[in-house]
């Protein structure tokens, strides 16, 4: 199973699928123990308290944010 990102409207990235295949580490190089999730949100706003996880602060702080990919010439 393919790992999935869906970019939520003013909200986290959803990270879904085989999750067993991802890897998260911090600026250390330090592991981010995500055993046993069938999904994570990773905060985009920066105001997490839960840092690299969304913790939901996005809506209390009025978090906007682009929410296409936007093609680069190249």
């Amino acid at each position: 199973m393919a790992i999935n990102i869906l970019i939520k409207k003013t909200g986290p990235y959803v990270v879904s699928g085989d999750l067993s295949q991802l890897e998260i580490a911090d600026a250390d190089g330090k592991k981010v123990d995500i055993s046993g999730k069938q999904a994570i949100a990773l905060c985009r706003c920066g105001a997490s308290t839960n840092k690299p996880f969304c913790d939901g602060t996005h809506s209390k702080i009025g978090f906007l944010a682009a929410e296409a990919a936007v093609k680069t010439e190249g």
